[in-house]
């Protein structure tokens, strides 16, 4: 059994990697502001703090633990660049001090899929973020989805017949394979892999390809 740090813990996809790391054995220990506590998934532990406030909880972060690092801004679109930077951005810049600090085993960070013809303010904070986590030193796993399908988040199932064809044709199939949809199932369990092994050479990268390929059981982590 592993003791996670999870940031981002309180949302979309933090709720269903907290509800599978428990079943799977692990200590959950979830970062969440006052008013977001009741969100965090039942039998994982609470601190209170603010992820744009490395202070707040440097302290509370478990030594030895492996951080998983899901803040970002809230359904993410075009004209929300300067929530990238203060959010998405901000909050790595914030957190690379307190891991330092705690001793962490590894930091998870979900970054973003690239380049892409669209997004590029986002993109653009998360490849930032990712280069101050390359120079920290921290172990690191990277995992760069595009989209992950789920439950509100479900009309790019509409665009699956142009991904069939875009997989096919030479001139689109790197591009249609790169920036490819993801299930909330398929970015879970390659988030939990990823928790419960650690890069080998200190830093690793996730694509697409790589998420869809990552499975894990339900199962107690100690059959992993």
């Amino acid at each position: 059994m592993a003791t996670v740090f999870l940031t981002g813990g309180t949302g979309y996809l933090g709720q269903a990697t907290a509800r599978t790391l428990l079943a799977r054995g692990h200590r959950v220990v979830v970062l969440a502001r006052p008013e977001s506590r009741s969100r965090a998934t039942a039998a994982s532990e609470i601190v209170v703090g603010n992820a744009l406030q490395g202070d707040s909880y440097a302290a509370l972060i478990p030594v030895g633990a492996t951080l998983i690092h899901l803040v970002g801004t809230p359904n993410p679109g075009p004209g929300k660049g300067a929530s990238f930077e203060r959010v998405d951005l901000g909050s790595v810049q914030t957190m690379i001090p307190a891991a330092q600090r705690a001793g962490i085993a590894q930091v998870v960070y979900v970054s973003v899929a690239h380049p892409a013809p669209v997004m590029h303010d986002y993109i653009d904070a998360r490849l930032r973020a990712e280069a101050l986590l390359k120079r920290s030193g921290l172990p690191v796993t990277v995992l760069r989805p595009w989209y992950v399908l789920g439950p509100g988040h479900r009309w790019p199932y509409l665009l699956q017949t142009l991904y069939w064809i875009g997989e096919r044709l030479p001139a689109t199939r790197e591009t249609a394979r790169r920036l490819g949809l993801i299930t909330l199932r398929q970015m879970v369990d390659a988030i939990v892999y990823a928790a419960e092994h650690a890069p080998t050479s200190g830093w690793r990268t996730l694509d697409v390809s790589a998420i869809r390929a990552l499975r894990v059981s339900a199962s107690s982590a100690s059959s992993a």
